[in-house]
């Protein structure tokens, strides 16, 4: 089979290959952090290993994109999984401090590989008409990852042991990759043009890329903040931290479950990036602002609510725009650079945030992130314009 046709027998291991990243990522370091004082880890060294993951997926996410472009999706999705499984391999064998900093690296350096050719292939797979709905089910999966993932690192290491969370992580990613092999199509490599710098450059700053990731990395910042900071704010308020905790377990499931749905409104016309996206952003930065004003438990899942209801509203959305308006010759490269944006959204979001309030105050370090989250709202409703195939 190698035309661009969607059946879910072959998009389902791609939503696992999602779902093991998600799970990579937030349930080792939930786990990481439990367990500093046992594996005797500083602070500093806690942060530092943490931010190995994010830092090798900033610098390859669009690397690898390109290298899916050049030789198939999917033996760069292959290569990626079992990279990841030998990396949780590793930190299994020996969970020494050192040997799970390499692990944490490796595992962010192998998920640079298959999550951005994983996402090009939904792209091809899905096809123009039903881009959405499997942008929505492929995002999904990964939200129900991130919010799963401290869940079940803590539980497998309350009853076997950090180790156990490796050993997990490992086996989800063979079966990926042997599920991949299987029923994944073998997506034909097509012809592609000699690209300059100076092509690469207008490719990334035209506007049906620029705009779409600009919401994306607005997005993420909002939730990379959300994640941190409402646990933190729970804190500060004399609340449980069980509170804070399942405040953000509301954002995800709430992500999760929306995903999917704005992804078929996407595809029957009901729902435009611009119109969607725009209004989920607005959502977030009235949500910030709430919680600047008037912070309290009641506030705090409301944002988290809201936040969900943004991320899972941008994402399918902006995802499926940038699929939409990419030639299949270079959707990977397209992807990476967009989930780049992502990235950095996500570390600069919290450290933005962190700042202000050092400088300021919490409250209004979160208004002012209000007031960017309208901003980039503003620009995505002014400056995205229908497609060929949307109504964008």
């Amino acid at each position: 089979m190698t035309k661009d046709t969607a059946t879910p027998h072959g998009l389902a291991p791609l939503y696992l290959a999602g779902f093991t990243t998600a799970f990579g990522a937030h349930g080792v370091a939930s786990v990481l952090g439990a367990e500093n004082d046992d594996i005797g880890m500083s602070l500093l060294g806690l942060g530092l290993v943490l931010a190995l993951y994010d830092l090798a997926e900033v610098v390859l996410k669009p690397l690898f994109g390109a290298l899916s472009d050049r030789i198939g999706a999917k033996p760069v999705i292959i290569g990626g999984l079992v990279a990841f499984a030998v990396a949780s391999a590793a930190a299994f064998a020996m969970p020494s401090v050192l040997v799970l900093a390499i692990a944490r690296l490796g595992q962010g350096a192998a998920a640079s590989a298959f999550s951005p050719a994983s996402s090009a292939s939904v792209a091809r797979l899905a096809g123009k008409e039903r881009l959405g709905r499997y942008f929505g089910r492929y995002g999904a999966w990964k939200s129900l990852g991130y919010v799963l993932g401290p869940l079940l690192g803590i539980a497998l290491t309350h009853w076997a042991g950090i180790s156990a969370v490796y050993a997990v992580l490992g086996a989800l990613a063979i079966v990926a990759a042997v599920w991949v092999a299987c029923s994944m199509p073998s997506l034909p490599v097509l012809p592609r043009t000699r690209i300059t710098l100076a092509d690469l450059a207008r490719e990334v700053t035209t506007r049906g890329f620029l705009i779409p990731t600009l919401m994306l990395a607005t997005s993420t910042a909002v939730i990379g903040v959300a994640v941190g900071f409402l646990p933190l704010l729970a804190t500060r308020l004399a609340l449980p931290p069980v509170i804070g905790a399942a405040a953000v377990a509301v954002l995800a499931l709430v992500s999760t479950v929306v995903q999917p749905v704005v992804g078929r409104w996407r595809d029957a016309g009901r729902i435009s990036t611009r119109t969607g996206s725009s209004a989920g952003l607005l959502v977030a930065a009235a949500a910030l602002v709430l919680l600047a004003l008037a912070p309290g438990t009641v506030t705090m899942f409301i944002a988290a609510a809201a936040f969900g209801l943004m991320t899972g509203t941008v994402t399918p959305l902006a995802f499926a725009h940038l699929a939409d308006v990419t030639p299949h010759a270079r959707m990977g490269r397209t992807m990476g650079s967009a989930e780049l944006g992502r990235e950095i959204g996500d570390a600069g979001g919290p450290s933005f945030v962190g700042a202000v309030a050092t400088a300021w105050t919490l409250p209004a370090a979160l208004a002012v992130l209000g007031a960017v989250s309208a901003a980039s709202a503003t620009l995505g409703w002014s400056a995205l314009r229908p497609t060929a195939s949307t109504a964008d």
